[in-house]
């Protein structure tokens, strides 16, 4: 069985994010980078599948600027066993849809002749969480997302999703769309030595017109701001104060 994992490039979850001065967006120039958390367990998951012989070859997927070469080397590292990187300018990639990315690693599946795709469930920078289901849909493929547990299941997988009410336990054929909850793993550390072996694996480079796909800014940015700065709390003394307190600022009316 062959699997396609898409690995995206994100600003660094513990980066404080901040704002351009001309509100066209925030600060990426100079800022660190790395593989997007979701996509770490999804990977991790494929690894994981190989290693219990349900999988034979899992390949690395990246849409984005040069720099996704790096994430994509991660992917290698921790046990993918060779990547493509669909690479787009730089100019206007953060206004690419969810639709776009699907149309493109919807193609590279029936390319690559996957018989599953894991995904992150979303993005920590646009959290859309649209990828994995747009993808289904474009190739009519069962999906099992917010998944907490993969496990092999006669001919097809059994899956643990994630749910409002707690967790819903579904049969899925293959192939098959999955995309990674917090909690399906935790991933592993890429060690020197696959480090090292991973600069020696396969990156294909594409781009978007190789899989028939227009990736044309679809949207306009008018404006990004910070969010409004919390203000200040205040202690008081007895309830009675409390109650003083609420009936000033409006919140209740006694």
């Amino acid at each position: 069985m062959r699997v396609l994992v898409g690995v995206k490039r994100v600003i660094d979850y513990a980066v404080k994010i901040r704002v351009k001065p001309d509100k066209s967006g925030v600060v990426t120039d100079g800022v660190k980078h790395s593989m997007n958390p979701f996509c770490e367990i999804a990977v991790e998951e494929a690894v994981r599948l190989k290693e219990k012989k349900i999988v034979k070859e899992i390949v690395a997927i990246s849409v984005g600027p040069a720099q996704c070469q790096e994430t994509i080397r991660t992917a290698l590292a921790m046990g993918a066993d060779r990547g493509i990187h669909v690479e787009l300018p730089p100019a206007g990639f953060e206004l690419i849809q969810p639709l776009q990315i699907a149309s493109i690693i919807a193609a590279a599946a029936k390319e690559e002749k996957a018989d599953l795709i894991l995904l992150g469930k979303q993005a920590i920078d646009g959290d859309y969480n649209q990828t994995g289901q747009m993808t289904a849909a474009l190739l009519d493929w069962p999906q099992a997302t917010f998944a907490s547990n993969v496990e092999k299941h006669g001919d097809g997988l059994k899956v643990t999703r994630e749910i409002d009410g707690g967790l819903e336990t579904i049969s899925c054929s293959i192939p098959a769309v999955i995309t990674a909850d917090l909690r399906l793993n935790e991933p592993r550390y890429a060690t020197l030595p696959n480090i090292m072996k991973a600069k020696k694996k396969k990156v294909a480079k594409k781009t978007a017109g190789d899989y028939g796909v227009d990736v044309t800014p679809r949207v306009q940015v008018i404006s990004v701001i910070d969010p409004p700065v919390r203000l200040a709390g205040e202690k008081v003394e007895d309830v009675a104060t409390l109650v003083k307190k609420l009936k000033e600022k409006g919140v209740i009316d006694l």
